[in-house]
Formats: C-alpha cells, sequence, structure tokens
C-alpha cells in the first residue's frame, strides 16, 4: 500500500507535503513543532491536517499489520490463492477487509460446519445455484435423495435438505456482497429504538424521555445516543437498531433468487431469511450499535476537546498578589495569600458566616495590606456567594478585584500526588484555596495539574471510548501549552512536561536543575540538564521563553535556529538585535525575501518579523472583571422574566449551560440561544463567555433552570 498516496488522494493535499509530515514524525517531532517551525516542508499545514496525517497514517498501518495476520493465518491453514492474496492485499478498509475474511474464519462447530461434514455442501451448492450446477424440475428432493446416507447420520430427504439450508444460510451471510450491502441498508435505513425495562419506571426515571422512543439512526445526535446507550447499560432500557426485515430479506434475495425453479428458490428464500434472523442481523446491528457509539464518541469527544481549550485558552489575571478563599460555612473559609508567581506565603482559616468570629473582615483587610494583595480569588462552590458577599462589605481599596473564580477540579488536584509533593505540611483544604488562586492568575498553568475528566466541560465524558478521549484531550493541553509558551524559570514540572519534546523526567530535571543552579540565562543552557539533548532542545527551545535572558530573542517564540537570521537582519539595519524588538518602524524595513534560503522560506521569516514585532505575545485575550447580579444568591431569588449576567460554564450539541451565581447552572437550549437558527452552539458561545440571559422556567424542586439568550 503507498500510504503517501492513499492520504493524498482522501486529503487532497500535496504527497511532497505529507511525505514530509510522516518523515518528521518517524523522527519524533511533535505536532506543535512541525506547525510552527517546519512551515516550509508542509506547506503550512496547521495542527489539524498535522493530526489527521498522523491518526490516518496509525490507522493505516493497523490495516496492514491486520492484512499480514490474514494471510499468515490463511497460508498456514493452506487456503490462500493468488487471487484471494490479491484481493487481501487490495482490501481498502478493514471492514472490507473482515468481511472478506468472515468466511475464512476459524469457526466453533455450527451447524452449517456439522452439515459439511456430512458431505451436505454439493448440495447446498446445486441449491444456490440451480441455474448453473442442476436441474431441479423434479424438485430438491429427488436431488437431496442421492445424499441421504445413514452412516453420516443423514436418514432422509429432510435431514439432507435441512443441513443444506444451514449451510446456505451461513454462505449467504458470508458473502462479501451481501454483507456490504446489508451494512448499508443498516447505516442508511437502520432505526434506532429504546424501551422500558419492565419494573424499571421509578429506577430509571431520569430516562424518562426514551422510556418508548425511536429515530432513525443515521440521524440521531451523539447525546440520544449516548444516553440510551447509557440506560441500556444500566438495565434500565431495551436497545435495538435494526431496519425493516422485509427490506433487508429482499436486499439480500436479489443476490441468490432470479425467477426460475420456484420450488428451490423457495428453499433458498428460506435459507437466507435463517440466516438473516439467526445469524446477520444480530451480528449487523451489534455491529452498527457500534458504529453508532464511535461516532458519538467522535462528536462528544469534539464538543470535550473545544471546551477544554477554550477553558485553558481563558483569559489570565497575571502575576498579581491574590488572596485566594475556599469557601465554607460550618467548616469556615481557608484562606491563602500568594505572591505574583503563586508562592504560597500564608495561609489561615476565617469564619465570617458563623456569626461568632467578629474578626474576620478585619483579619481580611490586615493580610490586603500586609501582603499587598492586588486581587481576592473566591471559589464558586458552596458559600460562594456569601463569602464574595462578605468580602465587598470589607471596603477594601478601589484596584482589589473581588472575583468569583471557577474552583471545578481543586478539590482533585488537592488530593493529588502532585498536591502532596508541593505541599507535603498541608492539608487539602490549603491546597485547594492555592488552586483556586493560581486558577485565576494563570488557568492554563493551573488547570495542567488536574485530569481534564475531572473539570466539568463537555457531554457524557465517562461513556466515551477513554483511550480516545485521553488521546484526544493530550493533544489538546499540549496544543494549547506551546501555543502560549513557558516560561522556563517559574512553570511547573506538570507544565513543563506539556511542552514539545519534553517528558517528564526531563521537565523534573529542569526544574530540579534551576533550583540548584539558579534560573536559566539562555536557552542553551538547557542543554546542560540532564537527559535533554539536541532532539529534544530542537522540539523544545522555541516554545521555551527566558524573560530575562542574556539574549533578548530568548523571551520570544523565535527558534534558536533562526537567530543567525535575525543578527543578519540586524546588522544589515545597524543596530543590536535588542533594538529591533517592538520596534515596527526598524521591522517595516525588513524584506523577508532578502533573507531567503533553501532552509528558510517566507512563512517563517513572516513569522520571525511577527514575533519581532511582540515578541512573547500571549495569545489569550486580556483579563476582564465579572460579578453577579448582587440580588441573587440562591435559585429561589430567581423568577421568570429576570435579565442577569452569567458565565457559560459548558457547551453541549443541545446548549449551553449558564452560572448565573445560583450555585446551580442554568441550561440555554440550542433554540434559545440567539434570535436565529442555531446548528452549533459553539459558533454561538464558548466556554467562560461573559453574557446576559433571561430567566424562563426555574423548577427549585427538581434544581432546574431554563434561560435564554434571545433578544426578547
Amino acid at each position: 500500500m503507498d500510504m503517501i498516496h492513499v492520504i493524498g488522494r482522501e486529503s487532497g493535499l500535496p504527497e511532497k507535503h505529507i511525505a514530509a509530515v510522516i518523515a518528521l514524525l518517524k523522527e519524533g517531532a511533535t505536532i506543535p513543532f512541525i506547525a510552527r517551525y517546519r512551515k516550509e516542508k508542509t506547506g503550512s499545514m496547521d495542527e489539524v491536517a498535522l493530526t489527521q496525517i498522523r491518526d490516518r497514517v496509525q490507522a493505516l498501518e493497523e490495516l496492514s499489520a491486520r492484512k499480514t495476520a490474514i494471510v499468515k493465518s490463511l497460508t498456514e491453514r493452506e487456503l490462500l490463492t493468488d487471487e484471494l492474496h490479491r484481493a487481501v492485499t487490495a482490501a481498502p478498509t478493514l471492514t472490507q477487509l473482515e468481511d472478506l475474511y468472515e468466511k475464512y474464519r476459524p469457526k466453533r462447530r455450527t451447524r452449517a460446519v456439522m452439515a459439511r461434514e456430512k458431505g451436505l455442501e454439493p448440495l447446498a451448492l446445486a441449491l444456490l445455484k440451480p441455474g448453473k450446477q442442476v436441474d431441479l424440475k423434479s424438485g430438491p428432493n429427488q436431488l437431496a435423495a442421492g445424499f441421504v446416507d445413514a452412516k453420516k447420520d443423514v436418514n432422509s430427504t429432510d435431514d439432507a435438505l435441512a443441513g443444506a439450508m444451514d449451510i446456505m444460510a451461513e454462505m449467504v451471510t458470508e458473502d462479501p456482497r451481501v454483507r456490504g450491502s446489508i451494512r448499508k441498508l443498516f447505516y442508511t435505513r437502520g432505526t434506532i429504538q429504546s424501551r422500558l425495562k419492565k419494573g424499571k419506571e421509578e429506577e430509571g426515571a431520569k430516562y424518562k424521555d426514551y422510556f418508548d422512543w425511536s429515530e432513525a439512526g443515521a440521524k440521531a445526535p451523539s447525546h440520544r445516543i449516548l444516553a440510551m446507550l447509557r440506560g441500556a447499560g444500566e438495565g434500565m432500557l431495551t436497545l435495538h437498531v435494526l431496519p425493516e426485515e422485509a427490506d433487508a430479506l429482499a436486499d439480500m434475495e436479489r443476490f441468490f433468487i432470479r425467477g426460475a425453479h420456484p420450488r428451490g428458490g423457495e428453499l433458498v428464500r428460506a435459507a437466507v431469511k435463517d440466516g438473516y434472523k439467526r445469524l446477520l442481523s444480530k451480528s449487523m446491528e451489534t455491529e452498527y450499535l457500534n458504529a453508532l457509539k464511535e461516532r458519538a464518541d467522535k462528536d462528544a469527544i469534539a464538543v470535550f476537546v473545544k471546551n477544554m481549550e477554550e477553558l485553558l485558552l481563558s483569559a489570565p489575571l497575571g502575576e498579581k498578589r491574590v488572596l485566594a478563599l475556599d469557601p465554607g460555612f460550618r467548616t469556615g473559609c481557608k484562606l491563602v495569600c500568594l505572591d505574583e508567581q503563586g508562592k504560597l506565603l500564608l495561609d489561615d482559616v476565617i469564619y465570617p458566616h458563623s456569626g461568632k468570629d467578629k474578626a474576620a473582615g478585619a483579619r481580611v483587610r490586615e493580610l490586603v495590606e500586609k501582603y499587598k494583595i492586588e486581587a481576592v480569588a473566591v471559589g464558586n462552590g458552596t458559600a460562594g456567594r456569601e463569602t464574595e458577599a462578605f468580602v465587598k462589605t470589607l471596603g477594601l481599596p478601589a484596584h482589589v478585584l473581588v472575583i468569583s473564580t471557577d474552583e471545578s477540579g481543586a478539590s482533585i488536584y488537592s488530593a493529588s500526588e502532585i498536591a502532596r509533593k508541593e505541599f507535603p505540611d498541608k492539608d487539602i483544604t490549603v491546597r485547594g484555596a492555592v488552586s483556586i488562586g493560581r486558577r485565576l492568575m494563570d488557568p492554563l498553568a493551573e488547570l495542567v495539574k488536574i485530569d481534564p475528566k475531572s473539570i466539568g466541560v463537555g457531554q457524557y465524558q465517562h461513556d466515551v471510548d477513554q483511550k480516545a478521549l485521553n488521546a484526544a484531550l493530550d493533544d489538546t493541553v499540549r496544543s494549547c501549552v506551546n501555543r502560549v509558551g513557558v516560561e522556563a524559570n517559574t512553570a511547573s514540572a506538570e507544565l513543563l512536561n506539556r511542552v514539545s519534546g519534553l517528558t517528564s523526567a526531563m521537565a523534573a530535571n529542569m526544574v530540579k536543575y534551576r533550583e540548584e543552579n539558579g534560573p536559566f540565562v539562555s536557552r542553551k543552557a538547557f542543554l546542560k540538564v540532564p537527559r535533554l539533548g539536541p532532539k529534544a532542545f530542537e522540539q523544545a527551545a522555541g516554545f521555551l521563553r527566558i524573560r530575562q535572558g542574556k539574549n533578548p530573542l530568548d523571551k520570544s517564540g523565535i527558534h534558536p535556529e533562526s537567530y543567525g537570521v535575525v543578527e543578519r537582519m540586524a546588522r544589515d539595519l545597524g543596530v543590536a538585535v535588542g533594538e529591533l524588538l517592538n520596534n515596527e518602524a526598524l521591522i517595516r524595513k525588513i524584506d523577508p525575501k532578502a533573507y531567503v534560503t533553501e532552509s528558510v522560506g517566507l512563512p517563517t521569516l513572516k513569522d520571525i518579523l511577527a514575533e519581532l514585532t511582540r515578541p512573547g505575545l500571549d495569545p489569550r485575550e486580556r483579563f476582564e472583571a465579572f460579578a453577579f447580579d448582587d440580588t441573587v444568591h440562591e435559585i429561589k431569588d430567581l423568577v421568570p422574566g429576570m435579565v442577569l449576567p452569567g458565565i457559560v460554564t459548558n457547551v453541549t450539541n443541545f446548549g449551553a449551560f449558564v452560572d448565573v451565581g445560583v450555585h446551580q447552572d442554568g441550561l440555554v437550549h440550542i433554540s434559545q440561544l440567539a434570535d436565529c437558527f442555531v446548528k452549533d452552539p459553539h459558533a454561538v458561545v464558548s466556554v467562560r463567555q461573559k453574557v446576559k440571559v433571561r430567566v424562563l422556567e426555574v423548577d427549585s424542586k427538581r434544581k432546574r433552570i431554563s434561560l435564554s439568550m434571545k433578544s426578547a
């Protein structure tokens, strides 16, 4: 198989660029590195295209490996013919390959196998192809009479015909033409049906919408498919997906019944029906359900990945001194003070809601002044709104921001091995408060420490293929980290581990090196880190920043391999390299075409000029403070018609969830997202987006809030 040609035909991309991508991947290059620093070789492919090539290469390699295994099996069993070998080699997909192999697959002792042992296969072949092999004018019984043999336990023509029909049923269902045609029928006209299991009305109440549900499988949205599969998996629902049986039988019969010899044709028709009901329909239903699950997983993973990307790239407050509060009523509010780099300066507990701690307010004011606090981060969990309101009554300096901060995943971090290593002498409450404060300062740097599935964005993330989900999330986290860039002298080992080319051991060694030797003063110094060799350096260096480095280019996204080009530019202008940075007037004088070489083309040169203009620019949006409506704290405070500020916490295929500050997110159904038709909610809203919503309905008992973003 010419892998490059196959991918080129499927994608429409130039084969020379595909070949270059495959070669780079085999050399160990990462997707972010290839996308950013090898544009000349790839034709400036983005990460999406590169990832698709990588995944397609993996699928084609798996197909090739399966072909090799099948050829080996057929050879060992002396079943491989030249024609079969050509067919196996030419099979374009895994499904078609398995259909081809179906009749040769080692079998258990089926009814057809036992009938063959009785010598009835010639009878089955004669019945299945009467026009070519035998004249049935006298009827199938006369033909079957020649196969009656008491020694083989074939005592009558009925026995012979029954055995022949078993063989025909199996042969029909193993025919690649039949399997392909029936598969198409299932995939295009199969209906997915769910029914309540008897006696599960109360226990399965959350699946009420699916107690008697049916729809075309091809059109069923991913969230409904996953909901029905979950209900069936929990034993609440029965689930089937089938086309009309009459359509399936008619589709199969056309391959084997052609007008003549009606008496033989009836036997074939009966064998076809038996094969479909007993053998093919069950396996094809399982296959189609798996295909629907795979499609639903793919959609759900895409939603999760998009939400995760938006969350990771949400605006950071930046290097500010922060006082963070993890709220609580009875147990008090855990309080920590952090410096600009997120280092823990102090931890304490205050009890502003107990009525007994009269000094809580004074304590906060004292710490704000002592540690020159610039922002107060209040976790948005239990007692969050009350604690936020308490802080706002303290008369803190006007420049001190008070911000409700998403704390999802903070408890996961606080109990993790990462947190225990970072704060071995602190309990989980202190670690949780630290996580809340750091989440405000830099969401990306903090969220990489937490399993993405614990953060609560997406839909049915625990139901989808976990291997595929983890791979997609890992790609997303790495992409975001490398897009933003990492400060080598302050980043945690967890953040460094996500940098292109770095392993967990290299990341840990970088942290250890700077602890023992002081901060890195140049990118070249990375090569002194144990186990970080030239290959890892090539992959990672451009994504690692050193703000106070000796070389001014070390704080930019310009790769060290291109420093010579920048030095030539500066020399030609008669200035120092440092004078080029942020100097648009000088940069406009540079003609990138004058610096094109065999290894450095215009795409890289344009990137270099962009980096010189704004070296190390953070692609994330600027931080804007947000506040909930001060008159609303609990779900009972909501009244239909209210217009409230909110923050989008999750986007799904059926709408968006919005936090309006009542400890229960409301749903803006897809039909209520905009005044116009919305096909994809992500086209209208994104995670962490600030929105205005109108309350439609409130069900306090079921804790359901219906919201709208329509203008009226």
